[in-house]
C-alpha cells in the first residue's frame, strides 16, 4: 500500500471508560475505517476491524511471520499451479450460518468481481478461479506457477472470509447492516457501531482458529480527529491504549509520564525517495548512477531518525525491513551508516560529473505526515553540507503529485509504503519489477529474472538467498530507490495493561485478543 495512515475520525470524549466497569479495554485511534465490506477495505484503519471480526483461511499469530491456519486445518500446494485448504471442522458464523467452502469460494469469488476501486482485489492477480471441492475442502486455482507469495495473500485485506448468506455478490455492503447480521467469525465479534467514534467489540466463544482464545471479553476503539486528544485521553487513563498515530513529540512527552508505558515493535512502514532514472541529472546513464551512489553516500539517517522523528522511526539500508526474513542492509555496508563527502566526490569525479550537482528534490506535505517538511529541509541541508550538491527543495499536495510524478514532472521525490503482506517480496516486485507502481522508468533484466526467480522457488533457504542477493545487486548496481527510514510501531497503554508487546511485530496487525490488565 502506498498510503500512510489516514489521519481522520470524529470525537473523542472524555470520563473513564478506559476498562469500564466489566474490565473492558479502551484502543484510542486516529485512523479511519473506511468499510467493513472486505471489498472495499484496502486501508489501515478497516484493518483494525477486520483482524478482530473475520477469520482468514491462513493468519499470523504474534510474533509470527509465516502464516499459519486459522479457518483452515492445513493448505498446500497439491500441483505447481494447485493451491488446496481443507477447513476445521465445525466452523460458524456469529449468527449461526455454517462456514463451509462454499463462504469460502463466494467470498473470494466476490471480492474479484466486485472488483471496488477501493477494495485489495488486485491481491489476487494470480487467482484463475476458486472451486469448492466438498463442504471442508477449498481448491485455488492459479495463473502461474509456483507463487510463493501466494500464502501470505491468503492473510491480506483481500483474504476475510465473509457469510454467503449474508452479503450480497455483487455490490458493496453498508456498515451497518453488516454488523446488525454479525457475519462473523473472528476472535471477536461487532456488538456496538457508531462509525469512526465508538465500536464495541465481544470476544466470539465459537472462534476456533490461529490467534486463540481473546485474554479479554470486552475491548472497544475510541476514535479521534486530533492525536493531542488521544495523547491527553491515554495520559490521563481515559483510554487505557493509544495505538495510531502519535506523534514524534506526543511520543517523547509520553515516555516521560509515570503513568503510561511506551512500547515498540518493528513496523512495516518505509519512507524513501525516488529516483526518476529519465529525468534526473546525468549526461548518460553511468552519470546518472554516480550521482545515485553520491547521494547514497552523503544522506545521515541515523540523524533524521532521531531530530526529526524523535527516533519513532529506525535508518532503513535496504528497501526490505529488518525483522523480515531475507532482509539486509546493502546500503550500509556498501555506503556507510555515515556520510562519506570523500567517497561521494570520488563517485562524482570518477564520471566526470561536476559538482555542485543541481537536485530538483518534491515532496508531499499533507500524505505522508506532518513532519515530511522537516525531513525534507534537513536531507536538503545534509546534502549541500558536503559541497557536491545544490538542492531545490519543492513541495505539492497529494493529488497534484501523485498526477504529477507519474508524468515525469518531478526528478527525485518522496514517496512510502506500507506492506500488502508479510514477506520481503512485497518490498521488492512492486519497486523493481517491469512496469512497477513507481513508474520511474526502472527495469534491468538480471533484476527481474531474479524477482522471478525468488518469487517462484519452493525451497525457502535458496528463496532467501535470492532475496538478500537482489538487495545487494539492487543498492549496488542501480539504486533506483534511495531507502531512508523504517517506521516502528508505537502504541501507549497504561501501566495496567499487559499483553501489548506481543501484537508489535512485523505483520502490521493489530490483535486485540493478547490485551488484558
Amino acid at each position: 500500500m502506498t498510503a500512510l495512515a489516514v489521519l481522520t475520525a470524529a470525537g473523542c470524549g472524555s470520563g473513564r471508560t478506559g476498562g469500564g466497569g466489566d474490565g473492558g479495554i479502551v484502543v484510542g485511534t486516529t485512523d479511519k475505517i473506511f468499510s467493513l465490506d472486505p471489498a472495499a477495505a484496502y486501508d489501515n484503519g478497516s484493518l483494525l476491524p477486520e483482524t478482530q471480526a473475520y477469520q482468514f483461511l491462513l493468519n499470523l499469530p504474534p510474533g509470527e511471520t509465516k502464516p499459519k491456519p486459522d479457518a483452515a486445518e492445513k493448505c498446500e500446494f497439491t500441483s505447481p499451479t494447485v493451491y488446496t485448504c481443507t477447513l476445521r471442522e465445525g466452523l460458524k458464523f456469529a449468527n449461526g450460518n455454517p462456514l463451509t467452502s462454499a463462504s469460502v469460494k463466494f467470498s473470494f469469488d466476490r471480492m474479484v468481481g466486485i472488483n471496488d476501486p477501493n477494495g485489495p482485489a488486485s491481491l489476487l492477480g494470480n487467482l484463475e478461479k476458486t472451486e469448492a471441492k466438498d463442504p471442508r475442502t477449498v481448491v485455488f486455482t492459479l495463473k502461474g506457477a509456483n507463487d510463493q507469495t501466494f500464502p501470505a495473500v491468503l492473510t491480506t485485506q483481500a483474504g476475510p472470509i465473509v457469510d454467503e448468506k449474508v452479503f450480497p455478490a455483487d455490490k458493496v455492503m453498508d456498515d451497518n447492516e453488516i454488523v446488525a447480521a454479525k457475519p462473523f467469525s473472528g476472535p471477536y465479534t461487532i456488538v456496538s457501531y457508531d462509525k469512526n467514534k465508538l465500536v464495541e467489540y465481544k470476544a466470539n466463544p465459537d472462534y476456533n482458529g490461529a490467534l486463540g482464545t481473546p485474554k479479554t471479553d470486552s475491548i472497544s476503539t475510541r476514535y479521534y480527529a486530533t492525536t493531542e486528544n488521544m495523547k491527553l485521553d491515554v495520559q490521563n487513563g481515559d483510554i487505557d491504549v493509544a495505538w495510531r498515530s502519535l506523534t514524534p513529540t506526543d511520543v517523547e512527552s509520553l515516555r516521560k509520564s509515570d503513568n503510561v508505558s511506551v512500547l515498540e515493535g518493528p513496523g512495516g512502514e518505509l519512507r524513501y525517495f525516488v529516483f526518476n532514472m529519465n529525468t534526473m541529472p546525468g549526461a548518460d546513464p553511468a552519470q546518472k548512477l554516480a550521482i545515485r551512489k553520491a547521494i547514497a553516500s552523503s544522506v545521515d539517517r541515523e540523524a533524521l531518525a532521531t531530530n526529526v522523528y524523535k527516533d519513532t522511526y529506525t535508518p532503513a539500508y535496504s528497501s526490505v525491513p529488518q525483522g523480515f526474513p531475507g532482509a539486509t542492509e546493502p546500503f550500509k555496508d556498501i555506503y556507510g551508516a555515515k556520510p562519506n563527502k570523500e567517497a561521494a566526490a570520488k563517485f562524482l569525479r570518477d564520471a566526470g560529473v561536476a559538482a555542485p550537482v543541481e537536485l530538483n528534490l518534491q515532496y508531499n506535505s499533507d500524505h505522508y505526515g506532518g513532519s515530511s517538511s522537516e525531513e525534507y529541509a534537513a536531507i536538503k541541508t545534509q546534502l549541500e553540507s558536503t559541497g557536491l550538491f545544490r538542492v531545490n527543495l519543492q513541495s505539492t499536495e497529494w493529488v497534484a503529485y501523485q498526477r504529477e510524478r507519474a508524468r515525469d514532472a518531478y526528478p527525485l521525490y518522496q514517496m512510502g509504503w506500507f506492506p500488502d503482506f508479510s514477506d520481503p517480496d512485497n518490498y521488492l516486485t512492486p519497486f523493481f519489477a517491469p512496469n512497477n507502481f513507481l513508474q520511474n522508468h526502472f527495469e534491468n533484466p538480471a533484476i527481474t529474472a531474479q524477482l522471478t526467480a525468488e518469487s517462484t522457488e519452493p525451497n525457502e533457504d535458496k528463496r532467501l538467498a535470492i532475496i538478500r542477493q537482489v538487495q545487494t545487486d539492487l543498492a549496488r548496481d542501480h539504486i533506483s530507490i534511495l531507502p531512508l527510514l523504517a517506521g516502528k510501531q508505537i502504541a501507549v497503554a497504561g501501566k495496567d495493561i499487559t499483553g501489548l508487546q506481543e501484537t508489535l511485530d512485523p505483520s502490521f496487525r493489530f490483535r486485540f485478543g493478547v490485551l488484558s490488565r
